[in-house]
C-alpha cells in the first residue's frame, strides 16, 4: 500500500532525529495562532476585514469621439479614443459600454470593433425617433472631437467555448456579433451567421462581413426573401453548437421555445435591446420619501416606469438589472429582488427599480 506522509508518521517509527524549530519559527507560529484566535475566529473579524465586492457600475472614463460614420440608413458608428493616445482597457467579444451623454442620459451599446486593437472603442447606434431620446442625441449632437464619458467595458454576453457556432443577428443586433465572428475567424472555428433585416439599406456592416471568409454568411433581407423562419434557422445548428442571437424580442422568444426540442445538446445565448417583461407582477405602492408622494405600480409595469411618471429625470440605463444605474435606497418595506448584481448586504437597504418589486406591501424609497 502506498502511504501518505501522515500515514507514515502515524503508523511507523522514524529513524530521523526530532526536528527542533528555531526561535524565529516558534515566534512566527505563535503569531499565527494569536491572529487566528484574536482576529480570524473572533466576532470582530467581519469588521476588521470587510468584503469589498466588485462594483459593476464604476470604471468611468473620459474619452473623445474620434470618428462618426454612417453605416446604414439611420445607423452611425462612433470611434472613441483616449485624449492622451494611450491604449484603452482590454475587452472580449460580447462586451458593451455605458455611454454617458452630454445631457446626462445613460445608454448601453455593444462594442463592435476589433478586440485586438485597443487604440479605440467602436459602437454603433440606430436612430429611433419614437424612443426616449438617447439615440437621437447621439445622431444629432456627437461629432468628431466631442468629449464623452463612458463606463466599462462590461460583459453580460460572453462567447463560450464550443465546437461550432450559429450566430443570428437582427438589424443592429449585428453589433455584439461582429467581434465574435472575428474571434472565430482568427481561431479557425466552425461558424455560420444568418443576418436578418428589413432591407440591405438598413443592415450595417455588410461590407465588413466579406472579410470573414472562413465561415458561412447568409444575408436575409425581408424585402427580398420574406419574413424569416426562426425554427428552420435554429434547426441548421450542428448538434451541440452554441447559438448566439441578438435582435428584436420576438426573434429570441421563438428561438427559446424551439431550441430545447430541436437541439437539446446545444446552448442558446441571447442579448436584447428592450426591457424584460414583468413576470408574476402584483400591484403595490412606492412612497417617495423626499417628495412626500406615493405612486402606484401596476402588475404589468416596473417600479421604474411608475416612478418616472412622478420623477421623469430618475437615472436608469439597461432596464435589465445588471448595470446598477437605477439603484435606490430602500427605507422601509420588503423587496422582491430580481436583479443580477447586488450583493446580499446591499440588498438589505437597496433595490434596482428597473426589475425589483415589493413582496406584497408598500415600499418607501429615498427619492
Amino acid at each position: 500500500m502506498t502511504m501518505t506522509t501522515s500515514d507514515r508518521s502515524a503508523g511507523s517509527d522514524s529513524d530521523t532525529p526530532d526536528f527542533e524549530p528555531s526561535r524565529v519559527l516558534r515566534l512566527a507560529a505563535r503569531a499565527t495562532v494569536a491572529y487566528r484566535h484574536v482576529f480570524a475566529a473572533s466576532r470582530a473579524a467581519p469588521w476588521l476585514s470587510r468584503p469589498k465586492p466588485v462594483r459593476n457600475w464604476g470604471f468611468d472614463r473620459d474619452l473623445i469621439v474620434a470618428e462618426v460614420r454612417t453605416e446604414a440608413s439611420d445607423v452611425v458608428s462612433l470611434k472613441v479614443v483616449s485624449p492622451d493616445g494611450r491604449d484603452l482597457p482590454s475587452w472580449i467579444p460580447g462586451a458593451h459600454l455605458d455611454l454617458i451623454l452630454p445631457s446626462g442620459k445613460q445608454r448601453q451599446y455593444s462594442l463592435c470593433g476589433d478586440p485586438d486593437d485597443l487604440s479605440y472603442y467602436r459602437i454603433a447606434v440606430r436612430r429611433i425617433d419614437t424612443g426616449l431620446g438617447g439615440s437621437i442625441e447621439v445622431h444629432d449632437s456627437l461629432r468628431a472631437g466631442t468629449p464623452i464619458t463612458v463606463r466599462g467595458p462590461r460583459n453580460a454576453f460572453p462567447l463560450v467555448a464550443a465546437d461550432s457556432y450559429l450566430f443570428v443577428a437582427g438589424g443592429i443586433g449585428i453589433t455584439p456579433i461582429l467581434p465574435m465572428l472575428k474571434r472565430c475567424h482568427d481561431r479557425e472555428l466552425p461558424w455560420r451567421l444568418v443576418y436578418l433585416g428589413r432591407s440591405r439599406a438598413t443592415m450595417p456592416f455588410l461590407d465588413e462581413l466579406a472579410r470573414y471568409s472562413r465561415g458561412q454568411v447568409e444575408i436575409r433581407p425581408d424585402d427580398e426573401l420574406g419574413p424569416p423562419d426562426i425554427t428552420g434557422i435554429v434547426a441548421t445548428a450542428s448538434p451541440g453548437a452554441a447559438v448566439y442571437m441578438c435582435g428584436p424580442t420576438p426573434l429570441m422568444t421563438t428561438a427559446r421555445r424551439v431550441m430545447r426540442e430541436i437541439d437539446p445538446t446545444g446552448s442558446l445565448h441571447t442579448e436584447r435591446f428592450s426591457p424584460l417583461p414583468v413576470v408574476d407582477g402584483r400591484e403595490f405602492e412606492i412612497h417617495l420619501a423626499r417628495r412626500g408622494t406615493t405612486v402606484s405600480v401596476g402588475p404589468d409595469e416596473t417600479a421604474l416606469a411608475a416612478i418616472r411618471r412622478e420623477v421623469p429625470g430618475v437615472a436608469y440605463s439597461c432596464q435589465q438589472g445588471f448595470c446598477g444605474t437605477c439603484r435606490v435606497r430602500v427605507l422601509a418595506g420588503e423587496v422582491d429582488h430580481r436583479d443580477r448584481i447586488l450583493t446580499h448586504d446591499e440588498k438589505e437597504d437597496s433595490m434596482l427599480i428597473c426589475l425589483s418589486r415589493s413582496t406584497g406591501g408598500s415600499l418607501v424609497v429615498d427619492l
